[in-house]
Order: structure tokens, then sequence, then C-alpha cells
């Protein structure tokens, strides 16, 4: 696993011996594992951290469709990704953002997150190396982001090993499935069931989501 100077980051060589670990911990998650094939959580850690927040505000509530619409609009607001940082996302226009689809809450959280970057209180390059209870406190802390964003940053920005979003409906529903429970499991059931896969509960809860695609 990669480290730099703090906590461990998945490579490519780590989700294989997560598959075989997991496979061999739970030979029901191994047939999954077996049907799906590679695990491509690794793709998404060169996505730029303050694009990556941006997106998890702009996605809420939303179908996966519909914010990829809203935010190549307000990519074009910026005049292009790679112009869209924290200084240029407060130079916009509340009213262009709202016409491209953004809510006036939504713009007030995305307003927040870059003050937020631009004055010191998030450090984006400090959460490369920061535990993981550090992270979520980080991002918690911006309007509108709460523990499931800094989750999803944690396991497709960070590539964290061992993160299990229990809050996430997927998850609810793939450890309903995947233990045969009549009802969707509480919070510290899924924690208790989930410690089967430890070190590794990053890459078991990227295969529960395959189980509805």
């Amino acid at each position: 696993m990669k480290k730099k100077n703090g906590p461990i980051s998945l490579t490519d060589a780590d989700v294989q011996r997560a598959r075989r670990h997991l496979m061999r911990r739970d030979p029901k998650l191994g047939a999954l594992i077996k049907r799906v094939g590679k695990c491509s959580i690794t793709a998404t850690s060169t996505r730029e951290p303050f694009f990556a927040l941006l997106s998890a505000i702009l996605s809420q509530q939303l179908s996966s469709k519909a914010a990829d619409t809203i935010r190549g609009r307000v990519v074009a607001l910026a005049g292009g990704l790679e112009r869209l940082t924290p200084a240029r996302l407060l130079e916009l226009d509340p009213a262009a953002l709202r016409a491209a689809g953004v809510s006036y809450p939504k713009i007030s959280y995305m307003r927040d997150l870059a003050e937020r970057i631009i004055d010191g209180r998030l450090d984006l390059r400090a959460l490369e190396t920061a535990p993981d209870t550090e992270v979520i406190a980080s991002i918690t802390a911006v309007k509108g982001l709460g523990v499931w964003s800094a989750e999803m940053f944690l396991m497709f920005r960070l590539n964290r090993p061992d993160v299990f979003p229990v809050g996430d409906l997927g998850i609810v529903k793939g450890v309903q499935q995947h233990f045969g429970m009549k009802r969707r499991p509480k919070p510290r059931t899924m924690i208790r069931l989930a410690e089967n896969w430890r070190p590794y509960r990053t890459v078991a809860a990227w295969y529960l989501w395959r189980l509805f695609d």
C-alpha cells in the first residue's frame, strides 16, 4: 500500500490482495467477487480533491444523470475544469449558478467550501496523510457535507482501505441481501457483520454496490 508519511491508500496490487483476503474470509462474497471481476476503485484517486468535494455537493439528492448535467454546466461557467479553482468559483455569479440548475443552498455550500480552502481552514493537501477520523471531521465542518460525503472522499479520492459507509442506502441493501435479512439492518449490526472483512471493508463495500448494478 502507498504510504505518504501517514495513512495507507490502496494500490492496484492491494486491491488484488484484498480480493483474495475477502474470498477466503467470506465464500459468498467471494462468489460475487468472481462474478463481478476486477475492482476499479483506484481509478478515481486522480480526481482533483476540490472538484471531488464540489461534485459531492452538486450530486446531493439528484440522479447521476442530472448531477452530471449540472456539474458540466458549472465547469463551463468556470471556463473549463482546469480553471475551476476555489477562487474562480467565488467569482461566479450566484444567479448564473442558479440558472445552471444549482439550488441556492448548494451555492452557499460550494462557496463555504471554496472559502475554507482559500483561508486555510480546510487544507486539502493535509487530508492526504491525515487519519480517517480527521478527514471526516475536516470535511463535515463544511456546510452541506456530511459523514457520507466524507466517507466517499476517503474511499474514492484517498482510496483508504477500510471504510464502511453504514449510512449509504446501497450498502444497507447490500448487507441485507448478502446476509439474507428480512429487514434492513441497523448501523451497529452492519458494523458487527463487516468485522470479518477488515482490513479491506472499502473493497467489500465496492462489491456490495455491484449487487444492484
